[in-house]
């Protein structure tokens, strides 16, 4: 990625500034960037200033220097020494790397799920599907993709595989602004709500292939369309 210009020079906006003085810094502000930038609130090409982001944050350079870092380990951003730090561009082979391994993992998941039905577990996912159709009718696809994510996480902490979900973010960078990218496209949200309908229903009536079979329809639907993605957002994707 070229250095970026003057007028891609963005920085988090107002709102990310209150942190909890009872927590370290550093955490805080790399969830509240991290965030931004799935969201696309902060979109490919947009320069970091670690000078005004540790203004707006109320902190030091330290905490804001380890978050940055930690972000550039998940290749969402891209250092230039002694220029700037850049939000990344989407790496479609990134993203295909991520919904591989996530694919494999959850195909196992809700296959161990579906064999051991849990009462609690599947009124927990018909919670979260509901807050979804409100969200999605209110077209408020930030609320909507943090349900989504919630519904995932949901399906490991059932499996008692949390520490699998945390690699699994720690991976998903890319293929997350995909989905963004994808998500207000005409049909999407419901189509998603759809898929996880037919999951939780396969996992609630003890079915794991149907479970299995849902559920990799549901994750491969972005790739799928990833052509159709960059013609509308050929500034946000990497060639």
């Amino acid at each position: 990625m070229p250095a970026p210009t003057t007028a891609s020079r963005r920085t988090a906006p107002r709102s990310a500034e209150r942190l909890d003085r009872d927590r370290q810094a550093a955490p805080q502000v790399f969830e509240r960037l991290r965030e931004l930038i799935i969201s696309l609130a902060l979109p490919p090409g947009s320069a970091l200033s670690r000078a005004a982001l540790a203004e707006q944050f109320g902190v030091s350079s330290t905490p804001i220097r380890d978050a940055l870092m930690r972000l550039d380990k998940e290749g969402l951003v891209e250092v230039f020494p002694q220029y700037a730090t850049v939000v990344s561009k989407v790496d479609v082979g990134l993203a295909q790397q991520a919904h591989f391994l996530r694919q494999a993992l959850e195909l196992e998941i809700v296959r161990i799920l579906a064999l051991q039905p849990d009462a609690a577990l599947i009124i927990d996912l018909n919670r979260i599907i509901t807050l979804q159709q409100q969200f999605a009718k209110a077209g408020d696809f930030a609320r909507f993709m943090a349900a989504d994510t919630e519904f995932h996480q949901k399906l490991y902490d059932a499996a008692d595989k949390r520490g699998l979900w945390d690699l699994i973010r720690s991976r998903s960078g890319h293929i997350d602004r995909l989905r963004r990218l994808h998500l207000p496209s005409l049909g999407k949200a419901q189509a998603i709500v759809r898929d996880h309908k037919l999951i939780a229903k396969a996992i609630a009536t003890g079915q794991p292939d149907e479970a299995q079979k849902h559920l990799r329809a549901h994750l491969s639907g972005t790739l799928r369309d990833v052509d159709k993605i960059r013609m509308r957002h050929p500034e946000y994707l990497s060639d």
